[in-house]
């Protein structure tokens, strides 16, 4: 087993946990659509923190550079990581009981959710940083547009509970993932 792939080990076991908490939510609401009140601005963050699961594990893949290792930047990769589930986690509570619904739940929880959005932002600063020069280089202005972007989408939906809000800054950060994902990193080298 190559270093790397010892070290995605367990990143890859808490994305997977993240993942099956989604798929699990997901699964509950098709199998009791009529238990709780829907929300469309909570399903477009299911799926783009779905979206946003499988694209942390495939651009980690670029840390296979990674000539050495420090145990800091192992626990870095698994914090990032863990933040990734518990955004995962905060979309899915384990009941709804004294929420009325899906947007009551979403919107009352808004600060631990963009909290951790923002944290997950700031924290990919760093991780782009570990990749090198080099990758920091090929990703341009576009990046600084990105991290601004999904930045300010945290900081606005801490911010305000106000629908309209919550749904503009839904569609937008799930298509800016979707466009930087395509146009950045449509294979690995």
């Amino acid at each position: 087993m190559e270093l790397f792939e010892y070290i995605s080990v367990l990143t890859s076991i808490i994305v997977g946990l993240g993942i099956a908490h989604l798929l699990k939510g997901v699964a509950r609401i098709v199998q009791h659509p009529g238990t709780h009140k829907q929300y469309w601005v909570h399903l477009v963050w299911v799926g783009s923190m779905f979206f946003n699961m499988i694209f942390f594990w495939w651009w980690e893949f670029a840390l296979v550079q990674q000539e050495t290792w420090l145990f800091q930047n192992y626990l870095f990769v698994v914090f990032y990581a863990v933040v990734l589930y518990l955004i995962c986690a905060m979309l899915f509570p384990d009941n709804l009981d004294g929420y009325d619904g899906y947007k009551d739940y979403f919107l009352s929880r808004r600060i631990w959710f963009f909290g951790l959005y923002g944290t997950m932002c700031v924290i990919d600063v760093y991780d782009t940083m570990m990749k090198g020069v080099d990758h920091i280089s090929n990703l341009g202005t576009a990046y600084v547009s990105l991290f601004a972007t999904l930045l300010l989408v945290a900081i606005v939906g801490a911010s305000t509970r106000r629908h309209g809000v919550h749904a503009a800054i839904s569609l937008i950060a799930l298509f800016y993932q979707l466009w930087w994902a395509f146009r950045y990193w449509g294979e690995l080298a």
